[in-house]
């Protein structure tokens, strides 16, 4: 399959690399995820993990955007479970009908695009 085209010029502004990640991750449907890494390829960043991982935590209370849908490589959830971020993600995404093993999600089973990006 064909990689998605970049979304941004090089040398984007912070405003851009951030309206970029927006967009994909409004996009991630119900029942699906995406790593840190694949969000910021999808949005033209390359491997931009932790710029997403800070926007994330950044996000303004309130949100509509699906972050509980972006997780770490591997499928490893990267909220700890004991906090209320962590709890709320592992709700929402059970409610999607997502299965979390030993902090994990299927990425076969449940990513989103991966295919795409896995060479």
């Amino acid at each position: 399959m064909a990689e998605h085209p970049p979304l941004l010029p090089p040398g984007a502004d912070a405003e851009s690399r951030r309206s970029a990640v927006y967009v994909i991750m409004s996009q991630i449907p119900a029942g699906k995820v995406v790593s840190y890494g694949e969000l910021a390829a999808m949005a033209g960043l390359g491997r931009a993990a932790r710029f997403v991982g800070r926007l994330m935590s950044q996000l303004p209370d309130g949100t509509r955007l699906p972050w509980h849908r972006v997780i770490g490589a591997g499928g490893r959830l990267s909220l700890p479970a004991g906090t209320a971020a962590g709890h709320e993600q592992r709700m929402r995404l059970r409610a999607e009908g997502i299965t979390i093993i030993n902090d994990r999600v299927d990425i076969r089973r449940h990513g989103w695009h991966s295919a795409e990006h896995s060479g």
